[in-house]
């Protein structure tokens, strides 16, 4: 895998990915950022978020369970002092289908903070405390 990113301008960066995507990551004013994107702390965040939702939805999907949308909300705390790294991230599912087995939801986000999320593993053994929970949502 590999990644490029380069100066913009100020506190901006360009982030391309090796699958040829791109992203402007950019720092708050106080250091010069115009905040015309997420800064990296946030896009690590996010990349974790995305890392275990991907898990879940394919181990459902595989377990034909019925799935409209699924998205996790994610909290981060970090250190007080630098580097200020986080400490503590809660993962909070939602999961909306159609009749939804309980069992396979709550085996998906097991399995994805055991076994298949590499991002989320990698920060855990770093120290990180990252904490799961779900709730199912019945589709419309």
């Amino acid at each position: 895998m590999k990644a490029r990113v380069k100066w913009a301008e100020n506190a901006a960066f360009i982030a391309e990915s090796g699958s040829g995507h791109a992203i402007v990551c950019d720092g708050p004013p106080e250091i010069g950022g115009r905040n015309l994107g997420p800064r990296p702390m946030e896009l690590l965040l996010m990349g974790v978020g995305a890392c275990s939702a991907v898990d879940v939805t394919l181990i459902l999907k595989k377990s034909r369970q019925q799935v409209r949308d699924c998205w996790v909300e994610l909290e981060a705390e970090r250190a007080e002092t630098e580097p200020k790294v986080f400490t503590a991230i809660r993962m909070h599912f939602v999961v909306v289908g159609t009749r939804l087995a309980e069992n396979h939801v709550r085996r998906a986000v097991e399995l994805s903070a055991e076994k298949y999320c590499s991002a989320s593993i990698m920060l855990g053994r770093a120290g990180v405390t990252i904490t799961h929970d779900y709730e199912i949502r019945e589709a419309d």
